[in-house]
């Protein structure tokens, strides 16, 4: 129980046990009644101090004390005798105020009533939001992000990369413990800022936007089942200060980066206005390898008959992304009780790459042909989304509806022209011809999102919850490729052309119930979902021809409708004031998606493709988790177990297959198409797959000028499955780990170092290679604090690569991945308007109740 708990429940057992001893009044008319009552700000931020203590002492008789604690909202309001009295205002770390010999004839508005920090407070004060925070509650960890150097200046991926638990590996990709199948949320709802199920927009979006991340590894019932691993939820920042107030951020680096954002919020008694946008540029020179070797020797028709046993593919990216996105909103206060936000975020997006792959073909070790494959890509992005949402507080004890809608669109359109000319040849074969290729492909995506949540506290300390919420999402993917003739005509590959429509249709009700008994609280929930996953695939290949063009069946029109019920259990057992055992279980889902079902392959490389399988189904998880938190006076230490048994889980198999292609000697000699062997990456139900780990977190400041933070992750997974008559079986067991230090230095200078390690780890067809990435920072305020200008290195050892080895029965392949090559340098510059630096969280964010539902 923390200290201000302390203080207030002191205060009203004084008050109780005054009043069985208080006396009656004199005379046959008893005195009259008043109200006294008042709001209580902090005196430089403007935002309400919850649980601020108010005592009323009569100054006739000072062993009459009364008192009361101020709401959510800052506001307080207790009734007393008509008297003389004197009203003192706290609250813990600010100056006391005091209204003395106040006399109470009628009813008394102290008004807006001002607290400043004590100054002996001061600097410890500025430690806490000089670091990231950890908050438990009965189903999630909350971070609140402090300064991170080294993502000033970068975007919400960078910033999740240095959360406890979170991973972001080298192509964007989000995991959680290791895990990742996770839901990404924002503000609490899915969003076209998460980009639809990509992460490619949190690469776009400022760090600076984020208030704070749930880590939600036991999500309770009123989140989506979605996402086995569990569920990120990033707050974006929205300021509560009165007035005007904001940042401009600019920044600049190398590899060439740069981008502008502006963050600006104007609050008044009535409405709040805010806006955050940004325009952003940016190069991500990028290069793979890859050198397979086939067991038996390879004859590819498509190069005339030419036979290898090698291939080496050396690839070179070459990216440049444009991107301006805007996110404007109003809150209007329409009473006490209630509010109104409608906002708008709109996204554009320009990226243009070129990717050069080299590949060389061996035969009995000799090179015998050498290409030069080069892809020159543009894409253009336009998406928003409007939302509108509305709360309506029935008192100020918790019990509130809230009603969300929200419509989203987003299209995207991608053109490819992709030219292979030939650099190298001693084949007795004779001349070769590649033809060129063009592609184009449009994928206009919509998403409707309507939801009510109901909260109704039952007692002291009782709450029920109740809700809806309907996700109904549409993807229309139309694809076409042209393949060159002899006579350079481009000819439509109606093969792989094709049109795919996808809906994705969820609706969800919930219930649950939270409550406290002595140093238990629980909360128990149940939520029940119907998901429709609908799809029509407009091809102009019969059903056979897709049969045999994919090797395995293919519905194009399927219509597959489930119901699943989703129980959830959190429990804390508080031991101590810091002290607390949490458990959780939870049964989550996970959907197949898109592209993950869409059966016509990618052509980002000719001998290597992905596949999506439309007979995916559902994966289904059931996860328990034990966690303990430890709160010393500089230490914070977080530990948590877990187990996770998923059945029907999705997994990548690697296969040599034929696809058919254009023959570009058609129709003067051969049939329409000829086939072209590939190795083939596909995900099909594969396998059972029993997770278990265990995490630790330490937060350590043991000075003003120190703070140390690190985490160690340790996650063991085993798969039973077999596909084609093949066993799958497999057990792999992997760790990562991440450690941060933040100095201050004279002249006012920070400097924090970064380093992150993945271990290695086996793979269902092969093994992965440690990863390790370290990252340093300087910054310096200036300008009396109103700004700051910050320096960043990433990857200053260049690790940042995946290496990984895969074995099958057909190939043997060693490959490595760098998304960004090399070090990345970047310098920004934030300059605050009519904001002070950030010396303070709202209480309710610093000093929580681990009981709180």
């Amino acid at each position: 129980m923390t200290n201000r708990k302390i203080y207030t429940l002191s205060l009203l057992f004084l008050f109780i046990g005054l009043l069985s001893f208080k006396s009656y009044a004199q005379g046959p008319s008893p005195l009259k009644k008043y109200t006294i009552s008042g709001k209580v700000l902090d005196d430089e931020l403007n935002v309400p101090l919850e649980y601020a203590t108010v005592a009323v002492q009569n100054t006739n008789d000072p062993s009459k004390v009364d008192g009361t604690v101020t709401n959510i909202d800052g506001e307080f309001e207790i009734t007393v005798q008509e008297g003389t009295y004197t009203i003192t205002v706290e609250f813990i770390s600010y100056e006391s105020k005091v209204f003395k010999n106040r006399n109470v004839n009628s009813d008394l508005d102290l008004g807006t009533i001002l607290l400043g920090l004590g100054s002996e407070n001061l600097d410890e004060v500025v430690v806490r939001a000089e670091t990231t925070q950890v908050d438990v509650r009965l189903d999630k960890k909350i971070y609140n992000i402090g300064k991170d150097l080294t993502t000033a200046g970068g975007t919400v991926s960078d910033a999740l990369n240095n959360v406890p638990s979170v991973t972001v590996d080298i192509e964007g990709g989000i995991s959680l413990r290791g895990n990742e199948n996770v839901r990404i949320l924002i503000n609490g709802k899915p969003s076209a800022m998460a980009g639809f199920g990509s992460t490619d927009v949190l690469s776009q979006l400022p760090a600076e936007a984020i208030e704070r991340v749930e880590v939600i590894t036991s999500p309770s019932a009123r989140y989506d089942a979605e996402g086995t691993a569990g569920i990120i939820n990033i707050i974006l920042r929205k300021k509560e200060t009165l007035g005007f107030n904001g940042s401009l951020t600019i920044n600049g680096g190398n590899p060439a980066n740069a981008g502008i954002n502006a963050n600006f919020n104007y609050r008044t008694d009535k409405y709040n206005l805010f806006t955050t946008t940004g325009y952003r540029y940016r190069e991500s020179p990028g290069e793979a390898f890859f050198d397979t070797r086939y067991f038996d020797t390879r004859e590819d028709t498509f190069l005339d008959g030419l036979q290898y046993d090698r291939n080496v593919e050396d690839r070179d990216y070459d990216r440049i992304n444009r991107g301006f996105n805007t996110n404007l909103g109003i809150e209007y206060y329409l009473n006490e009780q209630s509010s109104i936000t409608g906002a708008l975020f709109y996204r554009l997006g320009d990226d243009e790459d070129l990717t050069t792959n080299v590949n060389d073909y061996f035969l009995d070790g000799n090179r015998v042909l050498g290409t030069t494959r080069l892809e020159n890509e543009v894409e253009e992005d336009n998406s928003w989304q409007f939302s509108i949402n509305y709360v309506n507080k029935f008192d100020n004890k918790g019990h509130e509806l809230t009603t969300d809608f929200q419509i989203e669109r987003d299209k995207e359109e991608q053109q490819a022209f992709i030219r292979e000319p030939i650099n190298f040849n001693t084949t007795n074969v004779g001349e070769i011809f590649i033809p060129r290729e063009r592609t184009l492909t449009t994928e206009d995506q919509k998403e409707y999102l309507l939801q009510a949540d109901y909260v109704r506290p039952i007692g002291e300390n009782s709450q029920f919850e109740a809700g809806y919420r309907g996700n109904l999402e549409n993807e229309v993917t139309d694809y076409s490729l042209l393949q060159e003739d002899r006579s350079n005509n481009f000819i439509l590959n109606r093969n792989q052309t094709n049109i795919f429509d996808y809906d994705e249709n969820v609706h969800a009700w919930y219930t649950q119930y939270g409550t406290k008994f002595g140093d238990f609280s629980f909360l128990l929930g149940l939520r029940a979902e119907h998901t429709q996953l609908k799809g029509d695939i407009d091809s102009e290949l019969t059903q056979e021809e897709l049969r045999e063009e994919f090797s395995f069946d293919i519905t194009t029109n399927f219509d597959n409708k489930y119901f699943g019920l989703f129980p959830t259990l959190n429990v804390i057992y508080e031991i101590a004031e810091e002290e607390n055992i949490t458990f959780g279980y939870n049964r989550r889902i996970n959907r197949p998606r898109g592209w993950y079902i869409n059966p016509f392959p990618s052509r980002s490389s000719r001998n290597n493709i992905f596949q999506g399988n439309p007979n995916l189904q559902p994966a289904y998880s059931n996860s328990f988790d034990i966690g303990y938190l430890k709160r010393w006076e500089k230490l914070t230490l977080t530990s948590s177990v877990y187990y996770q048994r998923e059945t029907d889980a999705f997994q990548r198999v690697q296969e040599e297959i034929d696809i058919q292609i254009a023959n570009p000697d058609f129709p003067e000699e051969g049939p329409e198409t000829i086939p072209q062997t590939v190795i083939r990456s596909i995900p099909f139900n594969l396998a059972t797959n029993d997770r278990m780990g265990g995490e630790l977190g330490v937060l350590y400041n043991p000075a003003e000028w120190l703070r140390l933070n690190g985490s160690f992750n340790y996650f063991r997974f085993k798969l039973d499955g077999e596909f084609n008559g093949d066993s799958y079986n497999t057990e792999n067991t992997s760790w990562f780990a991440r450690f941060s230090s933040k100095v201050t230095l004279p002249l006012k200078i920070d400097w924090q170092t970064n380093a992150f390690y993945r271990g290695p780890s086996d793979e269902i067809q092969g093994t992965q290679d440690g990863i390790l990435s370290i990252d340093l920072a300087l910054s310096k305020e200036i300008l009396n604090e109103k700004a700051t200008i910050a320096l960043n290195v990433s990857d200053i050892l260049n690790g940042r690569k995946r290496s990984s080895y895969t074995n099958t029965e057909f190939f043997e392949q060693d490959s490595e991945f760098q998304w960004r090559q090399g070090q990345a340098v970047n310098v920004s510059f934030i300059y605050r308007f009519n904001q002070k630096k950030q010396r303070q969280q709202r209480r309710n964010d610093e000093d929580y109740d681990e009981g709180e539902f």
